[in-house]
Protein backbone atom coordinates (compact mmCIF):
# COMPACT_ATOMS: atom_id res chain seq x y z
CA UNK A 1 0.00 0.00 0.00
CA UNK A 2 1.26 3.46 -0.85
CA UNK A 3 1.99 5.58 2.20
CA UNK A 4 1.11 9.26 2.44
CA UNK A 5 4.75 10.31 2.02
CA UNK A 6 4.91 8.50 -1.29
CA UNK A 7 1.67 10.14 -2.39
CA UNK A 8 3.11 13.57 -1.54
CA UNK A 9 6.28 12.75 -3.46
CA UNK A 10 4.22 11.68 -6.47
CA UNK A 11 2.18 14.91 -6.28
CA UNK A 12 5.38 16.96 -6.03
CA UNK A 13 6.85 15.24 -9.10
CA UNK A 14 3.63 15.79 -11.06
CA UNK A 15 3.53 19.48 -10.08
CA UNK A 16 7.20 19.89 -11.00
CA UNK A 17 6.58 18.23 -14.37
CA UNK A 18 3.61 20.49 -15.05
CA UNK A 19 5.72 23.53 -14.13
CA UNK A 20 8.48 22.46 -16.52
CA UNK A 21 5.95 21.95 -19.34
CA UNK A 22 4.41 25.35 -18.61
CA UNK A 23 7.85 27.00 -18.56
CA UNK A 24 8.74 25.39 -21.89
CA UNK A 25 5.47 26.60 -23.39
CA UNK A 26 6.09 30.14 -22.20
CA UNK A 27 9.69 30.20 -23.45
CA UNK A 28 8.69 28.78 -26.85
CA UNK A 29 5.99 31.43 -27.13
CA UNK A 30 8.41 34.21 -26.22
CA UNK A 31 11.07 32.91 -28.62
CA UNK A 32 8.51 32.62 -31.41
CA UNK A 33 7.37 36.19 -30.85
CA UNK A 34 10.95 37.47 -30.84
CA UNK A 35 11.85 35.70 -34.09
CA UNK A 36 8.59 36.59 -35.84
CA UNK A 37 8.85 40.27 -34.89
CA UNK A 38 12.48 40.49 -36.06
CA UNK A 39 11.77 38.83 -39.40
CA UNK A 40 12.33 41.36 -42.20
CA UNK A 41 9.31 41.97 -44.36
CA UNK A 42 9.02 43.36 -47.86
CA UNK A 43 6.90 46.44 -48.20
CA UNK A 44 4.64 46.41 -51.23
CA UNK A 45 3.22 49.63 -52.60
CA UNK A 46 -0.51 49.44 -53.00
CA UNK A 47 -2.71 52.39 -53.80
CA UNK A 48 -4.85 53.49 -50.91
CA UNK A 49 -8.38 52.27 -50.96
CA UNK A 50 -11.08 54.35 -49.41
CA UNK A 51 -13.09 52.45 -46.87
CA UNK A 52 -15.95 53.59 -44.76
CA UNK A 53 -14.25 52.78 -41.51
CA UNK A 54 -10.49 52.41 -41.42
CA UNK A 55 -9.05 50.43 -38.57
CA UNK A 56 -6.32 52.06 -36.57
CA UNK A 57 -3.35 49.88 -35.74
CA UNK A 58 -3.40 48.51 -32.21
CA UNK A 59 -1.26 50.31 -29.70
CA UNK A 60 1.72 48.56 -28.17
CA UNK A 61 -0.13 48.22 -24.86
CA UNK A 62 -3.07 46.50 -26.57
CA UNK A 63 -0.75 44.01 -28.35
CA UNK A 64 1.20 43.25 -25.19
CA UNK A 65 1.58 39.51 -24.85
CA UNK A 66 2.99 37.47 -22.03
CA UNK A 67 4.39 39.60 -19.22
CA UNK A 68 6.59 38.71 -16.26
CA UNK A 69 3.53 38.86 -14.01
CA UNK A 70 1.75 36.32 -16.20
CA UNK A 71 4.72 33.98 -16.02
CA UNK A 72 4.98 34.49 -12.26
CA UNK A 73 1.31 33.75 -11.71
CA UNK A 74 1.29 30.57 -13.80
CA UNK A 75 4.63 29.17 -12.68
CA UNK A 76 4.72 30.06 -9.01
CA UNK A 77 1.47 31.47 -7.66
CA UNK A 78 -1.07 29.05 -9.15
CA UNK A 79 0.87 25.85 -8.29
CA UNK A 80 1.60 27.17 -4.79
CA UNK A 81 -2.05 27.89 -4.05
CA UNK A 82 -3.15 24.57 -5.54
CA UNK A 83 -0.48 22.69 -3.58
CA UNK A 84 -1.50 24.44 -0.35
CA UNK A 85 -5.20 23.68 -0.79
CA UNK A 86 -4.48 20.13 -1.96
CA UNK A 87 -2.12 19.36 0.90
CA UNK A 88 -4.51 20.81 3.49
CA UNK A 89 -7.34 18.71 2.09
CA UNK A 90 -5.11 15.65 2.01
CA UNK A 91 -4.09 16.11 5.65
CA UNK A 92 -7.72 16.53 6.71
CA UNK A 93 -8.82 13.47 4.75
CA UNK A 94 -6.04 11.19 5.98
CA UNK A 95 -6.31 12.60 9.51
CA UNK A 96 -9.91 11.44 9.66
CA UNK A 97 -8.98 7.96 8.46
CA UNK A 98 -5.53 7.42 9.97
CA UNK A 99 -4.60 8.01 13.61
CA UNK A 100 -0.85 8.14 12.76
CA UNK A 101 -1.46 11.45 10.99
CA UNK A 102 -3.05 12.89 14.12
CA UNK A 103 0.07 11.97 16.13
CA UNK A 104 2.25 14.12 13.82
CA UNK A 105 -0.30 16.90 13.31
CA UNK A 106 2.13 19.65 14.43
CA UNK A 107 4.46 18.89 11.54
CA UNK A 108 1.58 18.92 9.09
CA UNK A 109 0.11 22.15 10.40
CA UNK A 110 3.56 23.75 10.25
CA UNK A 111 3.90 22.74 6.61
CA UNK A 112 0.40 24.00 5.85
CA UNK A 113 1.25 27.30 7.58
CA UNK A 114 4.51 27.65 5.64
CA UNK A 115 2.71 27.11 2.34
CA UNK A 116 -0.31 29.13 3.49
CA UNK A 117 1.52 32.39 4.15
CA UNK A 118 2.53 33.12 0.56
CA UNK A 119 -0.61 31.45 -0.79
CA UNK A 120 -2.85 33.74 1.26
CA UNK A 121 -0.91 36.81 0.08
CA UNK A 122 -1.34 35.69 -3.52
CA UNK A 123 -5.06 35.09 -3.00
CA UNK A 124 -5.42 38.49 -1.30
CA UNK A 125 -3.67 40.22 -4.21
CA UNK A 126 -5.86 38.39 -6.72
CA UNK A 127 -8.96 39.49 -4.80
CA UNK A 128 -7.67 43.08 -4.69
CA UNK A 129 -7.23 43.05 -8.47
CA UNK A 130 -10.73 41.62 -8.86
CA UNK A 131 -12.19 44.30 -6.55
CA UNK A 132 -10.39 47.00 -8.55
CA UNK A 133 -11.83 45.65 -11.80
CA UNK A 134 -15.30 45.58 -10.26
CA UNK A 135 -14.89 49.18 -9.05
CA UNK A 136 -13.83 50.22 -12.57
CA UNK A 137 -16.86 48.47 -14.05
CA UNK A 138 -19.15 50.15 -11.51
CA UNK A 139 -17.66 53.57 -12.27
CA UNK A 140 -18.03 52.94 -16.01
CA UNK A 141 -21.68 51.97 -15.65
CA UNK A 142 -22.34 55.03 -13.46
CA UNK A 143 -20.84 57.30 -16.14
CA UNK A 144 -22.74 55.44 -18.86
CA UNK A 145 -26.03 55.72 -16.96
CA UNK A 146 -25.47 59.42 -16.33
CA UNK A 147 -24.72 60.01 -20.01
CA UNK A 148 -27.94 58.21 -20.97
CA UNK A 149 -29.87 60.37 -18.51
CA UNK A 150 -28.21 63.53 -19.84
CA UNK A 151 -28.92 62.47 -23.42
CA UNK A 152 -32.59 61.81 -22.66
CA UNK A 153 -32.86 65.19 -20.91
CA UNK A 154 -31.27 66.89 -23.92
CA UNK A 155 -33.63 65.12 -26.32
CA UNK A 156 -36.66 66.14 -24.25
CA UNK A 157 -35.44 69.73 -23.99
CA UNK A 158 -34.81 69.84 -27.73
CA UNK A 159 -38.29 68.43 -28.44
CA UNK A 160 -39.82 71.03 -26.11
CA UNK A 161 -37.82 73.83 -27.77
CA UNK A 162 -38.94 72.67 -31.23
CA UNK A 163 -42.56 72.50 -30.10
CA UNK A 164 -42.43 75.94 -28.45
CA UNK A 165 -40.81 77.46 -31.56
CA UNK A 166 -43.49 75.82 -33.72
CA UNK A 167 -46.22 77.26 -31.46
CA UNK A 168 -44.61 80.72 -31.56
CA UNK A 169 -44.44 80.53 -35.35
CA UNK A 170 -48.08 79.43 -35.48
CA UNK A 171 -49.12 82.36 -33.24
CA UNK A 172 -47.18 84.77 -35.40
CA UNK A 173 -48.86 83.44 -38.52
CA UNK A 174 -52.33 83.71 -36.90
CA UNK A 175 -51.70 87.26 -35.69
CA UNK A 176 -50.66 88.37 -39.20
CA UNK A 177 -53.98 87.21 -40.67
Amino acid sequence: MIEWIEILEILAVIMAGMSVLLALGVFVNIARRIFIEQKPTLVKFEPEKKTQKEKEPMSKEAKEGVTFNDIFMFMIAVPLVLLWVGFAGFVIHTGLNNSAVLENIEAYTTLIAILGGPALLIIKDALDVWKQEQAEKTAFYKVKAQSVIDYNDAVLKQAQDIESKAQEQEHKMESKK
